[in-house]
């Protein structure tokens, strides 16, 4: 009987050989895109203006490469450096400092300044197109592409397994050599077991990743009773965050404002003329119609200027939320903390129809703990006082050895802060 493992063992390693290199040069390829996601992108932009400038244009703007990657690995070195251009650009953004990212290496930062270079803006989708942002296939479509020829390969090399057995047979006969039967693939153990394992494998991940993923609804993005769209108001109009959240300056939650708040300016302000506002369909929204409805809901006659005291509330639909052991205090974060809102609900001043921008999972909440700097108080009596009784870290602070303070340096990382 013919031998199949050696045979076997060398296509399979072959075909994982091609995988491999195959996602490797696709990672490699989107390395600069990912870092900036995953490290930039909650505080950046790179054509516009977010809680950072937009990075456009950051190497002819900063000459020095070696200075560059200074500033992105420790920012606070280089404002103490006296450099000029950054003193001015910090002291320009409200002295806010910057992350830092000392993990961050020498080709990995090149990367990211090179899809800063190379970036174009995404041209908006049609209705019903599918597809990356410029009509090409966006990485979703690239994984369904690598699996798909990752099994045709397989296929492939299954039915060549086939025919070299039978070949090898009828070489056997033709020289009088005994032989058996090839074995059908249905009953070849090692094709079998392969089999088995490759299903075994696969389901394992989708289920690892559906249990990772309970629970949570990033991009969720609900169609609410009355369009309210932030890009008219926090955007276009710059309302303050805080004028209708107020209780995230103050309180635990942000709160939905109450139609009164609404009707503060809307007494005045009863149709739209502002430039025209598209659903995510594509359909275009009339303002003045969804005016007349916060009217509705508050009672308000328009025509004769008065209450009519018949109310309708609103019922508005609820985009994050937090499992109930999770504790999560807005004013520790945007009074204490200054955690601008984008933060974590991204660029709400450019959504008309606000969705869940962050996955708001622990993993991301810890990554924030540990980069985020706090506003420590230093021996000007700058900073939030409450962080004086942390003498170790003035030391070390007065001793060069350490040049800011995480959340995560300040029990960011404890269990009982989050949890119940």
């Amino acid at each position: 009987m013919i031998d199949h493992r050696p045979i076997v063992k060398g296509i399979f390693l072959s075909a994982l050989l091609i995988v491999v290199l195959s996602f490797g040069s696709k990672l490699a390829a989107q390395d600069g895109a990912k870092l900036f996601q995953d490290n930039c992108a909650t505080c950046h932009k790179v054509d516009k203006d977010l809680t950072g400038p937009a990075l456009k244009g950051i190497e002819d703007r900063v000459k020095d490469k070696k200075l560059l990657h200074d500033w992105i690995r420790n920012n606070s070195k280089v404002i103490a450096s006296g450099n000029k251009y950054f003193v001015e650009l910090y002291n320009k953004w409200n002295k806010t400092p910057m992350n830092v990212f000392p993990q961050l290496t020498d080709p990995e930062i090149d990367a990211i300044l090179k899809y800063v270079r190379d970036y174009k803006a995404p041209v908006a989708k049609a209705p019903g197109e599918t597809g990356g942002p410029d009509g090409k296939m966006g990485p979703n479509d690239d994984a369904i592409l690598y699996g798909v020829l990752t099994l045709i390969l397989a296929v492939v090399a299954f039915i060549m397994l086939q025919v070299n057995s039978n070949l090898r047979k009828l070489a056997a006969d033709k020289e009088g050599t005994p032989s058996g039967e090839p074995i059908p693939f249905y009953r070849n153990k090692t094709y079998i077991t392969m089999i088995t394992l490759f299903l075994f494998v696969v389901a394992g991940f989708f289920f690892a990743k559906g249990a990772i993923s309970l629970g949570r609804q990033k991009a969720y993005q609900p169609e609410q009773p009355i369009f309210y769209s932030h890009k008219v108001h926090a955007g276009t109009n710059q309302i303050n965050c805080l004028y209708c959240h107020g209780s995230a300056w103050e309180g635990k939650h942000a709160t939905i404002p109450s139609v009164n708040v609404c009707m503060n300016c809307h007494l005045t302000i009863n149709e739209y003329t502002g430039d025209p506002i598209h659903r995510e369909d594509g359909t275009e929204v009339n303002g003045t119609e969804e005016i007349k409805k916060i009217y509705k809901a508050a009672g308000y006659d328009p025509v004769k200027k008065q209450y009519t005291g018949k109310t309708e509330p609103i019922q508005w639909i609820k985009i994050h939320s937090l499992p109930d052991h999770v504790y999560f205090n807005h004013s520790q974060h945007v009074r204490a903390g200054k955690v601008q809102c984008q933060t974590c609900h991204g660029e709400i001043t450019a959504m008309h129809e606000v969705y869940q921008a962050s996955e708001l999972s622990m993993g991301w909440c810890v990554n924030c703990h540990r980069e985020t700097k706090v506003d420590f108080n230093n021996d000007k009596g700058e900073g939030n006082k409450f962080y004086s009784i942390y003498e170790k870290y003035h030391n070390e602070i007065k001793a060069g050895t350490r040049d800011s303070v995480t959340v995560a340096d300040i029990g960011g990382l404890e269990c009982q802060k989050c949890h119940y």
